[in-house]
């Protein structure tokens, strides 16, 4: 990806006027001066106004703020000033900073703004160790003892038990969305690799969200005399200014006819489209993209990283598209001029929420549009939002839509088709499941038919939604059943 997606921040000086970068003069290098003059920037966002002088002093930062505020630049400027500091100091070069993403998209983009950044520090050296890409060959790049390492945990972990990379000179660990780390199931990579760093060392804690897994790392990577830093916290709404955000209540058989209409007058637009499960946003991309012939991309967790990155690769450098996604697209990526935000699938929690429609309206000045599609019987989520200074305007719903049905009826013809309609349906069933709230989210008294309805089917499948449940729901699920073995929904409940 080029350096372009960076316009996208540039401020309008009439309307916003702030701390301006040359003010860090003689506390930063000329040559990182020059590179953020390059890249367009002249005045710095709160997040950065506020954390740059504590860092570049050695603090241990924990920043709170909100998605799209600018705090890739807040942490990789002092990452930067720490390695000129140290190939002067140190007696041996190596590696002195680590930066921990906790996905491979994220890490991506984080280490191309680094290239921007370091292009006139001709000097430092730097590694992207994700996933999906060749052990062999960055196992060569980290035996020559690079000075920046961005990471994913698992591949840094697997790296830091070999002894090709040295990381005993590390004087900097950057943990970037910080409580997505430990939500993917890093908790004990990320542990590990605490445990084996330096000790003497700073460590920058960065997310747009605060939780108890965050403050439980807090305690375990960093100094007692932590600099704690919330920009958001003063400010009556949790999500930018810039964003016009509503939700619509639609009836569970008409999603996808709702859907349908949405992305018809969507088709000239930037959009992505927020699913609750893989297969869930396979089955949609499928069915628009063949059977409608709508202009649809498609990313999630199980495809290939190469397939991830061309599909990025090509939403972002696209006028008008729409991008089928799950929440491995919430964190993270900075893709320029997303006008749409569409939750056809509500988030796991309020905090997701906010991930998610920070992927537009990003940077100082921008704009953009989120809109949450419930059923009936999830109206009482916004009130939860409500409660976390997100508010949104009620958007009526149309009157009427294009009869899907006998597309639908077309393509399920086909097995294949079919059976992916069937594992979308399995995973929107499960997704239900693990959400947070279960008062509103209840697979209990949820119509299955109706849901089955809303993707095509004439009925519900035959299928144990406890298939594939992880050990911590089991419990839970023997619960449910035996609450449905003693009410007259019994059994319909738990086998579907």
């Amino acid at each position: 990806m080029s350096s372009c997606h960076w316009k996208e921040m540039e401020t309008d000086e009439e309307l916003i006027k702030g701390t301006k970068f040359k003010s860090l003069k003689g506390k930063i290098s000329s040559a990182t001066l020059k590179s953020i003059k390059q890249m367009g920037f002249k005045y710095m966002t709160d997040i950065q106004s506020v954390v740059l002088p504590k860092a570049l002093d050695g603090a241990d930062i924990v920043a709170t703020a909100k998605t799209g505020s600018g705090k890739t630049l807040a942490f990789l400027i002092p990452v930067l000033e720490v390695v000129l500091q140290c190939s002067q100091t140190q007696e041996r070069q190596g590696t002195y900073c680590i930066i921990v993403s906790p996905t491979r998209e994220l890490a991506m983009q984080s280490y191309t703004v680094l290239q921007d950044l370091r292009r006139y520090h001709e000097t430092i050296t730097s590694s992207l160790i994700i996933g999906g890409e060749s052990r062999k060959k960055q196992s060569a790049e980290l035996s020559q003892g690079v000075h920046i390492v961005v990471a994913t945990p698992g591949r840094l972990f697997d790296h830091m038990r070999t002894k090709e990379f040295d990381y005993s000179l590390v004087k900097c660990l950057v943990l970037d969305e910080a409580d997505k780390i430990f939500q993917y199931g890093f908790e004990e990579d990320l542990k590990q690799i605490i445990n084996r760093l330096p000790k003497d060392r700073q460590t920058m804690l960065f997310s747009a969200t605060h939780s108890e897994t965050t403050e439980a790392l807090i305690k375990s990577a960093m100094k007692d005399d932590v600099e704690t830093i919330n920009t958001d916290e003063d400010n009556l709404k949790a999500t930018v200014d810039g964003l016009k955000q509503g939700y619509v209540i639609c009836q569970t058989e008409y999603r996808i006819w709702w859907l349908h209409k949405l992305l018809k007058k969507t088709k000239n637009q930037k959009v992505m489209v927020f699913f609750s499960s893989c297969k869930s946003a396979e089955y949609h991309h499928e069915f628009f993209a063949t059977h409608c012939n709508f202009s649809v991309l498609c990313i999630h967790g199980k495809m290939s990283q190469a397939d991830r990155t061309t599909t990025i690769s090509n939403f972002y450098n696209a006028e008008k598209m729409a991008l089928f996604c799950t929440d491995l697209a919430a964190r993270g990526l900075d893709i320029p001029a997303v006008d749409w935000i569409v939750q056809f699938d509500p988030p796991s929690d309020t905090n997701e929420y906010i991930h998610r429609v920070g992927r537009t309206a990003r940077g100082l000045g921008a704009a953009g549009n989120a809109v949450l599609l419930l059923r009936p019987e999830e109206k009482e989520f916004i009130t939860h939002l409500q409660d976390a200074k997100i508010y949104l305007d009620k958007y009526e719903t149309w009157d009427n839509y294009y009869n899907l049905q006998p597309k639908l009826e077309a393509a399920l013809a086909n097995e294949n088709f079919r059976r992916l309609a069937v594992e979308a349906f399995e995973g929107y069933i499960r997704a239900l499941e693990v959400k947070k709230y279960k008062h509103i989210f209840n697979l209990l008294t949820i119509d299955i038919d109706v849901v089955a309805k809303s993707f095509g089917l004439k009925e519900k499948p035959d299928i144990d939604v406890r298939v594939g449940f992880s050990k911590k729901h089991r419990p839970r699920k023997r619960m449910a059943a035996m609450l449905a073995a003693k009410s007259t929904v019994t059994s319909k409940c738990v086998k579907i």
